[in-house]
């Protein structure tokens, strides 16, 4: 559990927690190994996992395009959790990765017990809503 704790701590999303919030956190986190070419959610269909990249780098598609690349503190898979609805993007390791992954009931919790962090998550949907719309600005 320390490992994993002090992976937790280095996350910025999660920065904002105290000792006893990052304990939390790592209980209720799954920390899984994946290696390079795994898909860890398809654009278009309904998953139940928000994944937080702890090390090594995830591709983002949009309809077969790479829209960026996730490393190191980087968090996905937030959208479809908070609306309930299909996933924007299709997610891929890039190279071997470590992630913290949460299901939809434990990040449900997560948003509920610590404030800071629904607004980082929701900040971060807001961001990402603009880079792809640029007319959503208005």
């Amino acid at each position: 559990m320390d490992q994993k704790l002090e992976l937790i701590k280095r996350v910025p999303l999660f920065s904002v927690c105290d000792k006893k919030g990052l304990e939390e956190i790592a209980r209720l986190a799954d920390e899984i190994d994946v290696p390079a070419g795994k898909v860890l959610m398809r654009q278009g269909e309904h998953a139940d996992e928000f994944f937080v990249v702890i090390s090594g780098t995830v591709r983002i598609e949009r309809d077969g395009v790479i829209v960026r690349s996730l490393g190191p503190g980087s968090f996905l898979g937030e959208a479809a959790l908070l609306d309930h609805g299909p996933r924007t993007a299709t997610a891929t390791t890039a190279v071997p990765s470590r992630l913290l992954v949460l299901g939809h009931r434990q990040f449900d919790q997560l948003v509920s017990e610590f404030p800071s962090i629904r607004a980082s998550v929701l900040a971060a949907v807001a961001r990402r809503l603009r880079a792809a719309e640029p007319d959503a600005s208005h």
